[in-house]
């Protein structure tokens, strides 16, 4: 057998077998005639990057991107900056379009409009006729479904792009090298590809996308198709790869949890355009429109009527409830006299007893009570509205219980009734 050395990897051989094996760092002592006297190893080499060398530097910029289906447009005057090395999610319901962007980035579908860049290049254009093909855009797709070659190995997957780059089989097998162990994978490389896990295939589909070192990675929904425990690992280990891989990355999801682990930005989409931009944390307490308020978490809706703006914004609501706002909440247009939408999450909402009242504090009634193991979650009834909100196992209160409803002030936003009634 002869071992020689390839940078954190070594290259095993005999005239049987060829594979990559993963060791420390090795010192070897030789005799004069050649044989050898001891053999030791240093410590294991941390985890890196794709490559010292390799930095994402373009920027991706969308501007006025249009598709058109049946003459109806699914995606429409889209404009949107997407930074270097960066995290960025296309989030909203079925049908907003954030698929449909994603394959116009990767030059599988053809805008009707608009144009994209990358960096200093302009990969499409309608009004110039450019239409760069996907292959030769520098990016990297990972797919909803894992597809996995069944009949190559785990670095036979990995390295098939290589191949058709025409790499030289000495950078292959670093290349291959580094992205499995990278994603996790160095023990399995000789495995076959479908006798993985679910996540481990996953993880071979995320391999193969950055094997090549591509300007850009582009994720279509790629833990849709893992059970709930596994999704919810799976995306710490991706965040926690593109941030070791320093890749730009663009991931489509209509998960709300799953945007707010991985993402930098947080896009969402509604009927072909951009509703909101920003940090998961920022645009979850902070929603700009109704539709971002209502897409995110779960929301109540209450029926309300601004009664005065005197220093405090005063409101009766359905079921004779009423509430002061500081003068500093948003209106969104509404005047003193106009129905209004009280919209408050259920955590923003707090349950107490009698003897924990205070005098802004609602009266209700437990209609429903569900253990979910580390919360409660209750439907209160006050008058004609029916509020859903949540509480700790320690503190029950049972089916029937008169409670006293504190909504957290700072977490209310009020919209006109027909806005708040379109989102």
């Amino acid at each position: 057998m002869v071992v020689r050395r390839t940078r954190r990897w070594w290259w095993s051989s005999n005239d049987r077998c060829h594979s990559l094996i993963r060791i420390p760092h090795k010192q070897t002592t030789f005799r004069n005639d050649g044989s050898i006297v001891a053999t030791s190893f240093g410590q294991m080499p941390a985890p890196v990057s794709l490559h010292e060398d390799y930095q994402v530097t373009k920027n991706l910029r969308l501007a006025g991107l249009t598709k058109l289906y049946n003459k109806r447009a699914v995606v429409e005057g889209l404009d949107l900056e997407i930074e270097a090395g960066r995290f960025y999610t296309l989030l909203g319901p079925s049908g907003c379009g954030k698929t449909t962007t994603l394959r116009m980035i990767a030059g599988l579908e053809r805008p009707d409009a608009g144009a994209i860049h990358l960096g200093d290049q302009l990969i499409s254009s309608s009004d110039q006729d450019v239409f760069v093909v996907p292959e030769k855009r520098g990016m990297g797709m990972v797919f909803q479904s894992y597809a996995v070659w069944p009949h190559m190995t785990v670095a036979g997957n990995v390295e098939f792009p290589l191949r058709l780059r025409g790499v030289s089989a000495k950078e292959r097998r670093i290349r291959v090298g580094e992205v499995l162990e990278m994603v996790g994978l160095e023990a399995y490389h000789a495995s076959s590809a479908t006798a993985l896990s679910g996540g481990q295939q996953q993880r071979v589909a995320l391999a193969r996308a950055l094997v090549y070192r591509p300007e850009v990675l582009l994720l279509d929904e790629p833990l849709s198709n893992l059970d709930a425990k596994l999704r919810e690992q799976m995306r710490l280990e991706l965040r926690q790869i593109q941030q070791r891989a320093k890749i730009t990355t663009i991931m489509v999801t209509h998960d709300q949890i799953e945007a707010m682990v991985v993402s930098d930005q947080v896009v969402v989409m509604n009927n072909g355009r951009i509703e909101q931009i920003g940090a998961p944390e920022s645009v979850y307490h902070g929603p700009r429109t109704a539709f971002v308020m209502n897409f995110l978490g779960r929301v109540n809706y209450v029926p309300a009527e601004v009664i005065d703006r005197s220093g405090l914004i005063s409101l009766t609501c359905a079921g004779g409830m009423q509430l002061r706002l500081p003068d500093s909440v948003e209106l969104h247009g509404a005047a003193v006299g106009q129905s209004v939408t009280l919209c408050l999450r259920s955590e923003d909402m707090t349950l107490v007893s009698q003897a924990e009242r205070r005098a802004d504090d609602w009266e209700g009634r437990v209609e429903l009570a569900t253990f979910l193991g580390q919360t409660v979650e209750y439907f209160i009834r006050i008058g004609d509205a029916r509020l859903r909100t949540e509480g700790q196992p320690a503190t029950r209160f049972a089916e029937g219980d008169s409670v006293y409803v504190r909504p957290s002030l700072g977490a209310v936003r009020v919209w006109p009734t027909h806005v708040a009634a379109g989102n």
